[in-house]
């Protein structure tokens, strides 16, 4: 049986380890061991001005940093999981709001996890995209910095 590490105490300063984390304007909102990752709506995260719509490519990216905040927050590990392979549904078109997402650890071995992450607007029971993936598990140690 696998020993429980403690979970980072600060994870949006964990946020702040990631540049294009830093640069969508992912925050935390944790509460108690629930966590949800919130990115603030700014016109510079349009992909499509004439509908609008938030670009395919900031919803995929979220989803991939929600993945990964919740590796660390269920891991303790202060090292950033290197994405293995991601596969991303777009459900529904982002519109021009704040998008919020959740992720789950499917499975998890030592070296390798799998988690999957949904993201939505107004209702979570109508996501807008959901993300797969499989992810390198870095152990402290092989961290940078």
């Amino acid at each position: 049986m696998s020993e429980t590490k403690a979970p980072p105490r600060d994870l949006n300063r964990f946020i702040e380890a990631i540049p294009y984390a830093r640069f969508l304007g992912i925050t935390v909102d944790q509460k108690g061991n629930e966590i949800t990752t919130v990115m603030a709506f700014d016109h510079k995260l349009i992909g499509n001005p004439l509908l609008p719509a938030l670009h395919g490519g900031v919803i995929g990216a979220f989803l991939e940093m929600t993945a990964i905040i919740q590796l660390a927050f269920e891991t303790g590990s202060a090292a950033i999981p290197k994405p293995i392979g991601l596969t991303i549904d777009y459900l529904r078109s982002g519109r021009p709001l704040d998008t919020y997402a959740r992720a789950q650890i499917t499975k998890q071995g030592r070296r390798v996890a799998t988690v999957h992450a949904e993201a939505w607007q107004d209702d979570r029971s109508k996501p807008i995209a959901a993300a797969h993936g499989h992810f390198l598990l870095k152990t402290n140690e092989d961290a940078v910095g």
